[in-house]
């Protein structure tokens, strides 16, 4: 989950911060390291979810495409369809170490486990699901109507000085003032929408599962600030994304105890669905 601190934690960003995130060094067997940078901090210096997501992706695809490469199987190239993760801790800032393992290579699908660990101990693991996008215009959809580009009074994140995180210099967020009421001090209902777009480079479908879980906690409408931890999520990949914004809609069915929903609607700039994203989350202590 999106959560904010202090400007002065802020660092300057990479040329295309996103994909230097995901760099991977082949570790042997199946297994990559990659640098968790700040760049992809929230609050609190913990690492972005969807950044953890996105990250776990490609460690999952590269695995596939190394054991069908080794194997000499035939396959098309790997696309992710589902990518469904349990976060068991917070990593630190560092390297992390990934480790996948295959379970299927299909013609339609294939399957590959991920488990994202730091100083031996599992931090983040979850099953990637491939298979080959669809092209083509949809045969029927049922879409929220947003704009396909921010509209004039929409707050960009990094302009919000008492409520920056790192992530809001490694990617272009953008609030709907209309659904943001806690940047008016107000409490609102469970839904923020919002756009936003890769810096340096355009969005794939590893973005998008990065834009699952990009928008502020909806926890922030209700006036309870602070860090919500995701501990499921699932995200299911409908299309590669057009150049341009990505636009998005957080919402809830309930918050009950100290848990909590959000799914996430992702369409591109061509109004197509391109991700739909479901976690479960902890609401903030205190």
């Amino acid at each position: 989950m999106n959560s904010q601190a202090p400007a002065s934690t802020v660092a300057a960003p990479a040329a295309a911060p996103f994909s230097s995130a995901l760099a991977l060094t082949p570790a042997g067997s199946g297994g990559y390291r990659a640098e968790l940078s700040k760049a992809w901090t929230v609050g609190g210096h913990r690492v972005h979810g969807g950044l953890l997501l996105a990250l776990l992706t490609k460690a999952g695809l590269a695995g596939l495409d190394a054991h069908t490469g080794a194997s000499g199987v035939s396959a098309e190239p790997a696309e992710p369809v589902v990518v469904s993760a349990e976060f068991l801790r917070a990593p630190a800032l560092g390297e992390v170490e990934l480790a996948t393992e295959v379970v299927k290579v299909g013609r339609t699908a294939s399957v590959v486990r991920v488990a994202l660990r730091q100083d031996g101990r599992p931090a983040l693991t979850g099953t990637v699901t491939t298979g080959r996008l669809p092209d083509g215009p949809e045969t029927w959809s049922n879409l929220p109507q947003l704009s396909p580009e921010p509209p004039p009074g929409a707050t960009l994140t990094s302009a919000a000085p008492d409520r920056v995180a790192p992530l809001a210099r490694a990617c272009d967020v953008v609030l709907d003032p209309e659904t943001a009421s806690f940047l008016r001090g107000e409490i609102g209902d469970l839904v923020l929408r919002g756009w936003v777009r890769p810096i340096g480079e355009q969005p794939d479908v590893l973005f998008a599962l990065l834009a699952g879980d990009i928008l502020p906690p909806l926890m922030f409408n209700l006036g309870r600030p602070g860090w919500t931890p995701t501990v499921q999520l699932t995200a299911l990949v409908r299309g590669r994304p057009a150049p341009g914004w990505l636009r998005m809609e957080a919402t809830s069915r309930v918050l009950r105890g100290d848990w909590f929903d959000e799914d996430y609607t992702i369409i591109d700039s061509e109004g197509r669905l391109i991700c739909q994203a479901r976690q479960l989350a902890l609401t903030p202590k205190g």
